[in-house]
């Protein structure tokens, strides 16, 4: 096997690994949600009324909603300085949502962030369609569609994220909006149907800056966030 098929079995195996952690930390339950119609979402403790369904998931005991809030308030003055706005922006979320921890989301947004990278330059549509909103989609999804048309291939590889920060949050109606700054490093090369190199460089590990959104309806029962919208800053 050669040295570009063991890569590609590494990369898909990797990116199979980074999705249970991400439905797992990203998606974080409380224990009093019904599950989503979702495989991967029997990994997280759920408390089920359902026999059938007993032998599947660990139940978790149920929590006290006052200390949950008092924890989870606990969480957000580590995370920021109390009296600041970011501070005062996730205790609002707080309120909206008790389960919330801003470190968690943070590590699984991170998480995030390098599948939609990686599955966007391998076209996979199926991992994009459910960590994005329909509208973010649908754009991905056209410029993937523009690059299968040319016969255009990427190839990739996702070095790190350097930093990520929480640069903003706020609680529209029901709905959470959170936003990161991340910088990235990523090795990222476009070739034609010919072979020959149309964008990037193969050899180049180039620095990736970027504003991203995520949100959550709280009144959902799906326990994930989802990108909303996306911004380059260079």
């Amino acid at each position: 096997m050669g040295s570009f098929d063991f890569v590609t079995i590494f990369f898909l195996v990797a990116a199979v690994i980074i999705f249970l952690q991400l439905r797992n930390v990203l998606g974080r339950r409380t224990g009093h949600e019904r599950p989503p119609v979702d495989p991967y979402a029997k990994r997280d403790g759920i408390e089920t009324g359902d026999p059938a369904d007993r032998d599947k998931v660990v139940t978790l005991p149920r929590r006290d909603g006052n200390q949950e809030t008092e924890n989870a308030f606990a969480a957000v003055d580590a995370f920021a300085p109390a009296g600041s706005q970011l501070n005062e922006s996730l205790r609002a979320i707080v309120k909206a949502d008790p389960s919330f921890d801003p470190k968690e989301f943070l590590n699984g947004a991170r998480m995030a962030y390098e599948m939609i990278v990686v599955a966007f330059a391998d076209g996979d549509r199926k991992t994009l369609k459910n960590l994005l909103s329909r509208e973010v989609y649908e754009g991905f999804d056209a410029a993937i569609s523009e690059r299968e048309s040319k016969g255009e291939v990427v190839k990739s590889s996702f070095v790190g994220i350097e930093k990520a920060d929480i640069v903003s949050a706020e609680v529209k109606s029901q709905e959470t909006n959170i936003t990161l700054r991340i910088v990235s490093q990523l090795i990222s090369a476009t070739y034609d149907k010919a072979g020959n190199l149309v964008d990037g460089d193969a050899e180049t590990v180039a620095e990736v800056n970027d504003l991203w959104t995520f949100a959550r309806d709280v009144r959902s029962r799906d326990p994930n966030w989802k990108l909303i919208a996306t911004e380059s800053e260079g």
